[in-house]
Formats: structure tokens, sequence, C-alpha cells
């Protein structure tokens, strides 16, 4: 088969970066719609304790298991982006196939954990008891869908990760769509409360499933689905596992700071919870365009550096930086602007949007503090290092954060010292990202290379 070129490691960087990333964007979008669909129909028909339920405590324990295996389905797409930009055809259908049958097994022992640890979670978190059981309910029927969460997620990394960024982007607009319709059906119809909301997640996800397996299957491409290639590959495995389980606990390490902030939130009462729910999905709307930065420059880093051209992965980085600090000043701008029409859209309750609107003036002019954690983070990952920026996370992300909230927040309670952590540990990441970036064993061994 002729092999068809592969604009990433050719042409004008920001054009072909940019081409690349607003797919990704738009795929993200939806996905972020996909997410908020559950908050809005669930805050404007069954109330705030409802709201609090499904995106409190239960929301970040799904966030911790999901982020970990993207992390996973990561270090899957740095692999194969490195053996398809170096043009390495059997390797990349090999890295395929195992990759599938890691989100397979993943799913199946997620959803075996996910289902039996969920009231402990909750209690353990100090989930307020009005809710505790309607979270209970959404994260067994989210757990139970588990295995098509991430096949999903790894088939949509598989086509990222060889330059395809529209394939993801297509079935997340289908499912989306499907599970607006099945909320306002099972919800506000069939008035089956937060198990609607969560069933229609489940269902929606199962279909994307489908759908990504099916175009795995029928696409013409060297990283095509091959039922004989669906087998583990004990190398390929090892090469998966040993980038992708360091970006999976940074994930997590974000995850189990948000989680242990949110046990601080909890403390605040059910409007507050819901307040921060409401604000986690509006504030979702900086974190899909950082994401998807990310997502783009680590697959733009990873073919450009198989294929050998190592001053391309410096250009790009510089690009995607400056793109980056401008989509960041005009989003922060319009956040900050719309806050409380944006609010209003999620809920009535006038304390909950009060509340709302401080949360967003107060964090999203802070946004420009994070972007180079993201940039920076992916393009290292890019290359296969992913041990160091593990490590700076941990100490940037985790450990400060667990600082804060045992050495601050006692001695000074509120939503406000709350807030500040997160500004307080990007700004001390992203000294250490910055310092790692341009001295690391990472750049050298890239320049060794070049020479």
């Amino acid at each position: 088969m002729t092999l068809k070129t592969n604009q990433i490691t050719e042409g004008v960087i920001w054009k072909q970066l940019l081409l690349f990333f607003f797919p990704i964007l738009l795929g993200t979008f939806f996905q972020q719609l996909y997410n908020t669909a559950d908050s809005v129909i669930v805050g404007k028909y069954l109330g705030t304790q409802a709201l609090a339920a499904v995106g409190g405590s239960a929301e970040l324990l799904v966030k911790l298991v999901i982020g970990f295996f993207i992390g996973i389905s990561s270090g899957a797409g740095v692999i194969i982006s490195q053996y398809y930009g170096a043009r390495k055809m059997e390797g990349t259908r090999q890295a395929v196939g195992t990759a599938l049958l890691v989100a397979v097994i993943g799913g199946a022992l997620f959803t075996l954990i996910g289902i039996a640890a969920a009231p402990w979670a909750l209690r353990i978190m100090g989930t307020p008891g009005e809710i505790i059981g309607q979270s209970l309910i959404y994260m067994r029927v989210y757990f139970a869908g588990m295995i098509p969460v991430l096949v999903y997620n790894m088939g949509a990394g598989i086509f990222r990760a060889a330059g395809n960024s529209r394939m993801p982007m297509y079935l997340l607009i289908i499912c989306c769509l499907l599970n607006i319709a099945l909320d306002i059906l099972f919800v506000p119809v069939l008035r089956w409360g937060v198990f609607g909301a969560a069933l229609a997640t489940t269902l929606s996800q199962t279909v994307s499933a489908a759908l990504v397996i099916t175009a795995l299957f029928r696409t013409t491409e060297e990283y095509r689905m091959d039922l004989r290639q669906l087998h583990f590959s004990g190398k390929l495995l090892k090469s998966i596992l040993w980038v992708g389980i360091p970006v999976g606990l940074q994930s997590v390490m974000y995850n189990f700071a948000n989680v242990l902030l949110q046990t601080n939130v909890n403390e605040l009462g059910t409007a507050t919870i819901a307040a921060w729910t409401v604000f986690g999905k509006i504030d979702g709307i900086f974190w899909m365009i950082q994401n998807s930065l990310g997502i783009a420059i680590t697959t733009f880093v990873g073919q450009n550096y198989g294929a050998g051209k190592y001053e391309r992965v410096k250009k790009s980085v510089r690009v995607c930086l400056g793109i980056s600090f401008g989509i960041t000043l005009v989003s922060s701008f319009l956040l900050i602007t719309f806050s409380r029409p944006l609010y209003c859209f999620f809920v009535e309750d006038s304390q909950v949007i009060e509340t709302g609107v401080f949360m967003m003036r107060f964090m999203v002019p802070s946004y420009i503090t994070y972007i180079c954690i993201e940039i920076l983070s992916g393009a290292i990952r890019g290359t296969g290092e992913t041990v160091k920026p593990l490590i700076i996370t941990f100490v940037g992300i985790c450990v400060f954060r667990v600082l804060w909230i045992t050495a601050i927040l006692p001695l000074h309670k509120g939503l406000r010292a709350i807030i500040l952590t997160y500004p307080t540990s990007w700004i001390l990441t992203t000294v250490m990202y910055v310092i790692y970036y341009n001295k690391g064993k990472w750049r050298r061994r890239m320049d060794e290379k070049r020479l």
C-alpha cells in the first residue's frame, strides 16, 4: 500500500498545528457539551441537590479513574505516533492491537473496582448525607459502562496519533447529540432522575465505542484494526506502559489533589457544592482548549521526533505556546464578562449563582499561569520522556496542594483560600517545567541525536 503524505512532519508549522488542533478542539468542545448536558438538565429539572450529587464527589471520583486510563492511552498514542512518523508500519499495527486489548481489560477491572468501592469513596470524601444516595447511583451506572469509555478513548487516541484528528471529532458530535436526546428523554420525560442522566451518558459512550471500532476496521490506512494483530506484544506493551503509566499517575495526582479540595468544598454546604459543580463545567471551556493543545503538541512532537526532525520539534513548541497564550487571553476575558449569564443558564438558585460568579472572577485571571504546564509537558511526553514530568507534577501539584490543604486551609477557612490553591501551584509547577524544558536530559538527548 502506498503511504499518504503525513503533513504533521511537513509544511508550515503554525498552519499544520492549527489544522490538527481545531478538529481536536471541536471534538473536545462536544466532549465538554456531552458532559455538561447532564448538569444542565439535572440542575433545571431535578434541583440543586441532584446537581451536587452528579457533579461533586461522584464526578471527581469518575475523573480520577478515567484520567489514569487516558494517561495510558496517551502512552499508546506516543508510541504509535513515533512508529507512524518513522514509517514503521508493522510496529504501528502491533501497537494498535496491543492498545485496544489494554482498553478492554482495563475497562473490566475499573468496572469491578469502581462499583465495589463507590460507597466507601463517597463516605471518605465527606459527601453530605442528603446527596450521597444519588451520587452512588450515578457512579455505579457510570462505572458499569467503563469498557466502552476506555475503548473509545483508546480508539480516538490511535486516530490522533496517526495525524487524523477529524474522525474522533465526528464521533463525538454524533454521540454528544445522542446523549442530549437521551437526557431529555430519561430525565424530564420519563422522570428517571439521576439514574436516567447516568444511563444516558453510559449508552452514548457505548455507541461512541462501537463507532470508533467500526472506523478502525474500515479505514484503509496502515493503522487499521486487524483481528490478526489483536494480541499483546510484550515489547510494545512494556513501551506503552512505560510512557503511559507516568502520564496516568500525573493525571491521578491532579485529580487526587482536587478530591482533597472537594472534601473541603463539601464542608461549605450543598449550595457551594452546586456552584463548584457548575464552575467545573464552565471552567471546562478553558481546559478543553488547553487539553486540545496538549494533545496536538504531543502528537506533533511525537511524529517529528520519530522522523528525526528535531528543529521542527523545538519550533512547534514555541508556536504552540504563542497560540495558547493568545487563546487564553481571549477566553479569560469572555468568561469573566459573561460569568453571570453562564451561571443562570445552569441554575436559578440565587445563592448558587452569586457564589459561582465570585469563583469565576477570582480564578479565571490566573489561567495565564497554567499554559506552559500543558504545552511543555505535552512536548516532553511526545519524545517518550514521562518520568520527569511525573516528578515535576507530583511536587508542584500534588505535594504542594496537600501541604496547602493541611497547613493553610485550617488557618484560613473558606472558599477564597481553597481557590488560591490553584494559581499558586500552577506558578510553582510552571517554573519547574520551564527549567527542565530548557536544561533537562530530554533536550540534551535530542541535541545529541541531531548532531
